[in-house]
Parts: C-alpha cells; sequence; structure tokens
C-alpha cells in the first residue's frame, strides 16, 4: 500500500501529538515529520517532500498563510491543508491566494482532517461546512456588487512579509539578519520598503498592523537571544 506522506507544522506540542496519533491510525497515511515554527515547516518540506503539509496559521518566526507561499515556491509538488482555529474570510481568501489546497478548522479535525488529506492528494479542494458557507456568501455579495474579493497581502513581497512577523515579534535587525542569513544593511532595505509600502514608520505601528492582519497572536513571546 502506498501512504501519503504528511508534515505536520504547528506550534503546540499537545496539538501535533493529537494530530499524529489521529493520522498514525490511519493505514495509508504516514507521518514523516513535524515542525514548531513556520520557517522550519518551509526547510523540513523542501528536505522531505512530503505530498500533504498540514500547516496551522499562527507560528513563531513566520506565519502558516506565508509559510503555505514558500513551500509551493520551492516544493510544488506538495499540498498544503490549512488547519487553524481562525476562520475569519479575509485569512481563508490569503491562503486559497497563496495555493492552499483547503482550510479545515481545528475543532472539525477529528471528522474531517482524514478526508482531507485524501482530497489534497487527490489534488481536490476540501473546506470545512462553515468555511466553504462563508465562501459560498462571499461569491455571491461579490457577483451582486461587481467587486471581487481585495487581496489580502497589501503587495508585500515574501520577504518583506517575513521581516514584518519578525519585527513584531521583537527582532532586533542583527537578529533578523541572523534568521535570515542576510546582511543587515539589506534587512534595513526591507524593513524601509515595507514600512513606505504600508505607511507606517515605527515598530509599535507594525506590530499593531501584524496583529490586525493574523501574522502575530497578541501572546506571542518576544524575541530572546
Amino acid at each position: 500500500m502506498n501512504r501519503i506522506t504528511v508534515l505536520l507544522a504547528d506550534d503546540h506540542t499537545v496539538v501535533r501529538d493529537g494530530l499524529r496519533a489521529l493520522l498514525d491510525a490511519t493505514p495509508d497515511i504516514k507521518v514523516v515529520g513535524e515542525a514548531a515554527n513556520g520557517r522550519l515547516a518551509v526547510q523540513m518540506a523542501d528536505k522531505l517532500q512530503p505530498e500533504v503539509v498540514v500547516m496551522d496559521v499562527a507560528m513563531p518566526q513566520l506565519n502558516g498563510v506565508e509559510a503555505t507561499r514558500q513551500i509551493l515556491r520551492y516544493t510544488p509538488n506538495s499540498k498544503v491543508l490549512i488547519l487553524s482555529s481562525y476562520n475569519d474570510d479575509e485569512k481563508v481568501l490569503q491562503s486559497i491566494e497563496y495555493g492552499a489546497m483547503g482550510y479545515v478548522v481545528k475543532q472539525d479535525a477529528s471528522n474531517e482532517l482524514v478526508k482531507a488529506i485524501h482530497e489534497a492528494k487527490a489534488g481536490n479542494a476540501f473546506f470545512s461546512p462553515c468555511i466553504s458557507k462563508s465562501l459560498l456568501q462571499r461569491c455571491r455579495q461579490s457577483y451582486v456588487t461587481g467587486h471581487p474579493p481585495k487581496s489580502a497581502n497589501d503587495g508585500l513581497t515574501s520577504r518583506e512579509a517575513e521581516v514584518v512577523q519578525l519585527v513584531a515579534e521583537g527582532y532586533a535587525n542583527k537578529q533578523i539578519a541572523d534568521v535570515l542569513g542576510l546582511s543587515i544593511k539589506t534587512v534595513e532595505k526591507h524593513r524601509q520598503q515595507l514600512m513606505d509600502k504600508l505607511e507606517i514608520h515605527d515598530i509599535a505601528g507594525l506590530t499593531r498592523y501584524a496583529i490586525a492582519r493574523g501574522i502575530i497572536e497578541r501572546s506571542v513571546p518576544l524575541a530572546v537571544f
């Protein structure tokens, strides 16, 4: 039997343990790795080439939506499923825009995740019922008004999105340079460019932006080196 290889990406150990137990009980699914942050998820996806990545949204260093964008750039044969407590329209639409095959809310994981993984492996989309209902309403509204849903990324490049999150998490320019493998001068350039795009020119403002966009959680710990 060919088993579907899966990478789990969630920053909570207890959640990963629960998901692994659920999937280990499924004969045709094999968990090949676990990642506790989005940056590690990108690296492990590149190394392991899983058929499906189950991705949380709110994770340190690199949020799940941005991690999805990077995984599908470097590992295009993998399918990404978002598994999150968040079900707001903006996060769902941005996930789809960045290439996710589906979106499952964590409350439904025990009943829907296995089916979602099978559908993703087959190249089919899968959404929790509450997500499908919201998307349908959004599409109907767009048809009636004649205005398609607005892109949620504010025109930021992948690198700028990384820098926004790290700044909001309390990383200094040198620390960001170390994490991203860049020079401090390059980090400063990205930081200035994203501030100009967002018309935000202080750390407090960037932090509020990151929280409002769901890039980080309000309780995210500051960077410690």
